[in-house]
């Protein structure tokens, strides 16, 4: 008896792992199918240019790299520009010459690293831009620093500001080579005055990366902060799983497999596709940052870490707001780091219809006493108000201070969301305009109505927002931070110098 059963038990778990397996294989089939039913790739996804920066190339300096760059572009004209198709000549094509999203419309392209000289620097900065972006990104914050007495280096890195075919096969070590140079360079323009790196998303983990190795390797340049706004310092497991849906492509020959999103090139300054591989990147990225704090760590070498202001909303799509927490403020000593928070909207009923409201992690942030850092929440004054307060927790200290802001929530926001943060309510492409220009491009009210499921620019997308109502409270704080400010605002910390 005992061995019929055995015999039962056995054929059925081989008939239903043979059965999950086809199962899986059915799932992998349909998934494969759907990702190849994408609409085609054109060629600024498969445009191979090889004047791209990488750690390979014989660049030694700044100057080579701004060299290469200058190569590169050219390269762009003739692979991407010069060879798309007639049907893609369109007013909303980026690439091609003379439509609304041709970025040589501007002034300057913000697409190329760019340089903000003065003769005699107060300090010296580094800006570095997110993945999948350019320059651009940190445009207003360069130009205000600039002014206020700065020597900036907008870098683009590399795979980014040409084609996103660039994003197919780039590493984050080129990335932290790119860095490296640019930060040789201030040092040389700057001579001793101090320097700092603003990084936005994933330059905000390049930032931190690089302070990392300046604490290990003291031969390299050391900065004297980092303003981190919207830092990739954690993303989801998924994005480790992701990079197996690009080798299943190249396995089977299908170059979209390689491709997260493919969608219509119509921002000059931004790509609309994502490949895969630099959400990997993004992935190995904060890997090495975790390895490097905990090694640190045994040596209490984060002593030596920068001073950090952090700017994070509470919601946010495209990074983790715990990781930022746990993974980076969480890991450093003492030492007057910040951390400011941007709370969703609390008098917009939005609370109602959240899906998770992340109003108990940050309680729980506020009233913890070990806290090493300083918590800022900027929050409505009550529920019945648009006016905003910095509620505000200090190291070591048990009460939670209140200090009116002069800033308000605009009609119609419930929250901040990753890629707003950094951009000015004016800015000309991202912000809020305040009339109609048909000659321009103006993607910040990007909200185009219809039937869903028509448009190839996800609905998502469109209604994403794109410009920051508390831009000036970032811009003003990082002032201050760097010692370049004028008059700062009331924000209850008076940690900073004001000149």
């Amino acid at each position: 008896m005992k061995a019929f059963v055995f015999v039962t038990l056995k054929r059925t778990a081989r008939f239903v792992a043979s059965g999950a397996v086809g199962a899986l294989i059915v799932l992998i089939v349909v998934f494969v199918l759907h990702l190849e039913s994408r609409p085609d790739l054109e060629v600024w996804h498969e445009a191979w240019l090889d004047e791209e920066f990488t750690t390979d190339k014989p660049v030694k300096t700044f100057a080579d790299y701004q060299a290469l760059e200058s190569r590169l572009f050219t390269q762009l004209d003739t692979e991407v520009f010069e060879r798309i198709k007639p049907k893609d000549q369109r007013q909303i094509n980026r690439y091609h010459r003379g439509s609304l999203s041709d970025p040589g419309r501007w002034p300057r392209n913000w697409n190329h690293t760019f340089e903000l000289t003065t003769e005699t620097p107060r300090a010296g900065v580094l800006l570095l831009h997110g993945m999948s972006d350019s320059p651009y990104s940190l445009r207003n914050m360069g130009e205000r620093l600039h002014d206020s007495g700065a020597w900036v280096v907008g870098l683009r890195l590399p795979g980014h500001g040409t084609a996103p075919s660039g994003l197919v096969d780039m590493r984050y070590e080129d990335m932290v080579a790119a860095v490296r140079l640019a930060i040789e360079h201030l040092r040389d323009q700057v001579k001793g005055q101090p320097i700092y790196i603003v990084g936005y998303s994933n330059g905000g983990a390049l930032a931190v990366h690089y302070a990392l190795s300046a604490v290990d390797d003291t031969t390299l340049p050391q900065v004297d902060g980092l303003v981190l706004i919207s830092p990739s310092i954690g993303v989801t497991k998924m994005a480790a799983l992701a990079i197996w849906q690009a080798r299943l492509g190249h396995f089977l020959g299908l170059d979209k497999l390689a491709w997260s999103d493919i969608l219509p090139e119509y921002d000059p300054f931004k790509y609309g596709s994502f490949a895969v591989n630099a959400g990997d990147q993004v992935y190995r990225l904060t890997n090495e940052i975790h390895s490097r704090f905990a090694a640190l760590d045994e040596d209490e070498g984060l002593k030596k870490f920068p001073l950090v202001l952090g700017f994070q909303s509470v919601v946010d799509a495209t990074v983790s707001t715990r990781a930022v927490v746990e993974n980076l403020f969480a890991q450093l000593p003492e030492a007057g780091h910040e951390l400011v928070l941007f709370d969703i909207n609390r008098v917009s009923e939005v609370e109602n219809v959240l899906t998770s409201d992340p109003k108990e992690a940050i309680n729980t942030l506020l009233n913890n006493p070990d806290l090493g850092f300083v918590v800022s929440l900027v929050t409505n004054r009550n529920k019945s108000s648009t006016d905003v307060i910095l509620r505000q927790k200090m190291p070591g200290r048990p009460e939670i201070t209140d200090t009116p802001l002069s800033m308000q929530w605009p009609r119609g926001l419930f929250s901040l969301s990753h890629v707003a943060l950094p951009i000015s309510m004016d800015d000309e492409l991202y912000g809020k305009p305040n009339g109609v220009d048909n000659s321009a491009l103006h993607l910040g009210n990007l909200d185009l109505r219809g039937e869903r499921g028509v448009l190839q620019i996800p609905a998502a997308v469109m209604l994403r927002l794109r410009w920051n109502p508390f831009y000036p409270y970032i811009e003003q704080r990082t002032l201050n931070f760097m010692h370049l400010g004028g008059i700062a605002p009331d924000t209850g910390d008076r940690s900073e110098r004001v000149d």
